[in-house]
């Protein structure tokens, strides 16, 4: 997952709102949308190589979602996938505390990543390129791509004032409308994250293509006071061919999480 748009208890309706484009190489095998027939509560894609997930709820009022942090020098040889993070949160294999404290003792294990776990009344933030530990996620409109956490990319805040402009009641559509911008912008505009600047602007837009790496899926995540959940997936077509899209709606209670 290399883009997350959210909004979080902005509208009094829909706490949380996450318009979000999973960005990967093409030929990395995929599952899509799902229940996965050994975590039955966990509904999320599945990275097919490493067995972990970028994104997804569970039936027990879990939410994760994982972004990699762009810079050559944040890559490890041999370091666990972080896709297993998102996993073992939304499996309910440890306690919220007892992840945590796994955060802060073995997140320098793993290459640069970025995560937001939680619940609908309480979401959080962890990075493990800065100090600090995991801290609340405040209300409000938040960008998270593959820096840290409402980082100023021109992309971000594009997707953010998007974002803005949607309301409860409008279709889903226009956030998926907005994750498929495939506007790039100037040179000057852009972050140096340690790659080259061919790659920067390629990666610059929302939604990105190219000949071997780009975007993947769309996903559309409403979560509403009342405990109804919904999380759709749209698939860009890249990779693995164009699917129909995949919608599934839950009723979680909060006295379940």
């Amino acid at each position: 997952m290399c883009t997350l748009l959210i909004a979080y208890q902005v509208h009094d309706a829909v706490p949380l709102v996450i318009a979000a484009n999973r960005d990967e190489f093409y030929k990395r095998p995929t599952q899509r949308l799902a229940f996965w027939d050994d975590h039955p509560d966990l509904l999320a894609g599945r990275d097919l190589e490493q067995g972990g997930t970028w994104l997804g709820v569970s039936r027990h009022g879990r939410f994760a979602a994982l972004t990699n942090f762009r810079d050559p020098a944040a890559v490890l040889e041999q370091a666990p996938s972080r896709g297993l993070l998102v996993r073992d949160y939304l499996a309910h294999h440890q306690s919220h505390d007892a992840f945590v404290q796994r955060l802060c003792a073995e997140g320098a294990r793993y290459s640069g990543f970025n995560l937001i776990f939680g619940r609908l009344d309480a979401l959080f933030y962890f990075s493990n390129q800065q100090a600090g530990g995991v801290e609340p996620l405040t209300p409000g409109y938040h960008g998270l791509s593959n820096h840290l956490l409402n980082a100023p990319w021109p992309k971000l805040r594009k997707g953010m004032d998007g974002l803005r402009r949607w309301q409860p009641g409008q279709q889903g559509q226009v956030l998926f409308d907005l994750l498929a911008d495939s506007e790039t912008f100037p040179d000057a505009l852009l972050p140096r994250t340690g790659v080259p600047m061919a790659w920067e602007r390629l990666l610059s837009s929302l939604y990105i293509e190219s000949p071997v790496y780009g975007s993947r899926v769309g996903s559309l995540l409403t979560w509403e006071k009342n405990g109804r959940l919904t999380l759709e997936e749209r698939s860009y077509g890249n990779g693995d061919g164009p699917h129909e899209p995949r919608r599934f709606e839950l009723a979680v209670s909060l006295a379940n999480m």
